[in-house]
């Protein structure tokens, strides 16, 4: 699976490993919200490395709808059950920044984008509800949204929210032009570094799979955090979510709106101008990482739908990405625990990363430098609610139990030995010499590693629609050889024992 974003010629090279060791600031992870904090501080003056394990893009960024929308489904509604209004409108203004932001650079940077009216869409009656709820927050908070009966759309809806002068993009088209842009000021970027450690001297100390590199300053910006340093893995529930890009006749007529739906499950559409006319891109079908029987059965539900509502469509993508959605449901960005105000970070965007991304990224960058906004200073000052902190004890006992389970039941799976060979596209998991194993077959290839996750030791699951080993407690993901992919795990799978333990 490749998302119609990176399906693309490779224009984007990678800086080669720098000789010298120190730096202003060094960045872990070239999404956008890293490429945008390195712009704003190499605009500065500083020296900015940015270390991506894989490529730029290769992650959430290059993996998303590319929706920049101040619209966003039942979200304010869900922040509104749990913080003050003041809070409600410090998030807004917070999306609005970002939203702004990005659109000025790519005014000032000739990148195409699209104006849309974003839609929000109910089925039911209890969606209608929760879509008034939704309205009433969103209009308290300062965004003008009003209603339509008539969304345009294939099918019956009982009730739209709109706000219209929202965007979408190409996010890959961004990324482009920032890594550009770093390096015109001098900055690096640089692939294929895995950042494994970050130390508490002065300076800090970066440890990659590389060498290790010297900063003043290091910002996080890998979707979830790689340092356990304030346990931020046990606040964050990861949830994968699936795309396809379909292709239509050139007289059949898609509607223009970026749309999402309030009901479960989540089904979101857009279209996306080519050469060719306008592809219509669908998503959603999520589901917590890790934790579905056959992750391909949620693609193949999400083809159906979209079939359905628009036959004739032929695919060309289809696609995954992993989200953060925290506990309380406020994104958190700012300085990490423990890490003195110089290490800083960025996650729980909940599937708004466009605009959460680049707030985050304005607000860290103002930390380092200097400066502060009301909105970063009030969405700091939050306080859990009771709500979001049952919300995490629910989480992580959830957590706790699937563990507990896993190890039981692997001990009652077949036993893996040395000619073990899945069928294509497979993946099983057992014991091999008394510890937990997992053998995949992908085009050919056979390939047995440890079935305990990098991070904490949770058993792995097979993903059968991306071919990869996914973890249920966190989300970290690898590849059939057991290679990073994303997560809060840091390091490979480890091959199993030869020789059972005694």
């Amino acid at each position: 699976m490749k998302s119609l974003w990176l399906d693309r010629e490779a224009r984007i090279t990678s800086d080669p490993l720098p000789d010298g060791k120190h730096f202003d600031t060094i960045i872990a992870g070239a999404g956008l919200t890293g490429l945008v904090t390195a712009l704003l501080l190499s605009r500065s003056g500083q020296r900015v490395a940015v270390f991506e394990a894989r490529t730029v893009g290769a992650v959430t960024t290059g993996n998303t709808t590319g929706k920049l929308s101040l619209l966003q489904g039942g979200v304010l509604s869900s922040l509104r059950a749990q913080y003050s209004l003041k809070m409600v409108h410090a998030y807004v203004e917070a999306n609005k920044s970002g939203q702004a932001w990005l659109t000025q650079y790519m005014d000032q940077q000739g990148i195409a984008y699209q104006r849309r009216t974003a839609v929000t869409f109910a089925t039911s009656d209890d969606g209608g509800q929760r879509l008034r709820k939704e309205a009433a927050v969103s209009r308290d908070a300062g965004l003008d949204v009003h209603f339509s009966r008539d969304a345009g759309l294939p099918f019956h809806v009982v009730e739209a929210l709109e706000l219209e002068n929202q965007v979408q993009i190409n996010p890959m088209d961004v990324l482009e032009v920032l890594v550009r842009d770093i390096r015109d000021h001098g900055g690096l970027v640089v692939e294929g570094v895995q950042v494994q450690n970050v130390g508490s001297g002065q300076p800090l100390e970066v440890t990659t799979r590389k060498g290790s590199f010297t900063a003043d300053t290091v910002v996080l910006a890998t979707g979830t955090p790689i340092l356990d340093r304030g346990l931020y893995f046990a606040k964050l529930e990861p949830n994968r979510s699936y795309a396809a890009a379909l292709r239509f006749p050139a007289d059949n007529k898609i509607p223009g709106g970026m749309y999402l739906s309030i009901d479960p499950p989540t089904r979101s559409q857009r279209t996306f101008p080519t050469d060719q006319g306008e592809l219509l891109l669908v998503g959603g079908y999520g589901h917590p990482g890790g934790r579905a029987k056959s992750p391909k059965s949620h693609v193949d539900a999400l083809l159906a739908w979209a079939h359905q509502h628009y036959p004739g469509g032929e695919v060309t993508h289809t696609w995954s990405a992993q989200d953060y959605r925290a506990t309380n449901l406020m994104p958190f960005f700012g300085k990490l625990p423990r890490g003195h105000g110089r290490i800083l970070f960025a996650t729980g965007y909940n599937k708004w990363g466009m605009s959460n991304g680049v707030a985050a990224a304005l607000s860290v960058t103002a930390d380092i430098l200097g400066g502060h906004s009301d909105w970063a200073t009030t969405i700091h000052h939050r306080v859990t609610h009771p709500q979001g902190a049952a919300e995490a004890i629910r989480l992580n006992a959830s957590t706790a139990k699937r563990m507990i389970d896993d190890r039981a039941r692997v001990k009652r799976n077949p036993e893996i030995s040395a000619e073990t060979r899945p069928p294509e596209g497979k993946g099983v998991v057992g014991l091999y010499n008394g510890e937990p194993a997992a053998v995949s077959t992908v085009d050919g290839n056979v390939c047995m590693v440890s079935a305990s996750c990098a991070h904490l030791g949770g058993l792995l699951t097979w993903n059968d629609a991306e071919k990869s080993w996914d973890c249920p407690l966190h989300g970290s993901r690898f590849s059939p050889e057991g290679k990073y992919l994303e997560g809060p795990a840091t390091h490979n799978l480890q091959k199993p024992p030869d020789k059972k333990k005694d």
